[in-house]
C-alpha cells in the first residue's frame, strides 16, 4: 500500500465516522423528548429508552475505525512516546497481529452470526415493552468490525513503511490533542500578555 491508499482508508473510515456522529444528535433529540414526556408530563415514551440506547451503540461501534484512523484511541503510552518511531512501529505491528487482528476477525464473525440469527427472527427489544426492532441495529456490528477491520490493516501498512523508512506515513487530521506542555507554553503566553 502506498501513502495515497492509506489516505484512501482514511478517509472511508473518516466518512463512517462523521456520518454516524449525526447518530449523537438525534440521541440527544431523544433523550430531551423522553425527559420532557416523562418529568413535565408524567407521561413517559415506551420506546425512549431502546432508541437511546441503539443510537448510542451505533454511534460507538461506527467511531471506532475514525479513531484508529486518527490515532486516537487510549493506549499507556509514558514509555511508549519515548522510543524511536521504528521501536514503536515493531512494536504496534506485534500487538496488531496478536491482539488485534484475531480480536476484530472474531468480532465480525460472530457479528455475522449474531445478525443472521436476529434477522431471521425478527428481533425485537425486551427491555421495554414497547416492541421496538432492533434487528436492523445487529447489522452495525459486522459492518463495524469490517471497517475497523479495514483501517487496522492500513495501520499495519503504516507501520511497515514506518519499519523500512524510520518516518511514520502521514495521515489525515482533524483535532489535534495539545500536549500538556504545549498548553503550559499556551499559558505561560497568555499569562505574560496580560502581566503587560
Amino acid at each position: 500500500m502506498n501513502n495515497s491508499h492509506l489516505l484512501m482508508v482514511d478517509r472511508i473510515s473518516a466518512w463512517a465516522g462523521k456520518a454516524f456522529a449525526w447518530a449523537s444528535v438525534v440521541l440527544t433529540l431523544v433523550i430531551c423528548y423522553d425527559v420532557a414526556r416523562r418529568y413535565l408530563f408524567n407521561s413517559p415514551t415506551q420506546w425512549g429508552f431502546d432508541v437511546a440506547y441503539i443510537l448510542y451503540g451505533t454511534l460507538f461501534m461506527m467511531a471506532g475505525a475514525y479513531t484508529l484512523s486518527r490515532n486516537g484511541h487510549v493506549r499507556a503510552d509514558m514509555m511508549y512516546r519515548t522510543f524511536r518511531p521504528r521501536t514503536q512501529a515493531w512494536i504496534d505491528l506485534a500487538l496488531y497481529f496478536l491482539l488485534f487482528i484475531p480480536g476484530i476477525v472474531a468480532l465480525v464473525y460472530a457479528g455475522i452470526e449474531f445478525t443472521s440469527v436476529s434477522w431471521a427472527m425478527k428481533e425485537t427489544s425486551s427491555v421495554t415493552s414497547a416492541g421496538t426492532p432492533i434487528y436492523p441495529f445487529k447489522l452495525v456490528i459486522p459492518v463495524a468490525g469490517l471497517l475497523l477491520l479495514l483501517q487496522g490493516l492500513a495501520e499495519m501498512a503504516r507501520c511497515v513503511v514506518c519499519i523500512r523508512t524510520g518516518q511514520w506515513p502521514a495521515r489525515l487530521h482533524d483535532v489535534e490533542e495539545e500536549d500538556i506542555e504545549q498548553l503550559k507554553d499556551i499559558l505561560g503566553t497568555d499569562k505574560t500578555a496580560e502581566q503587560k
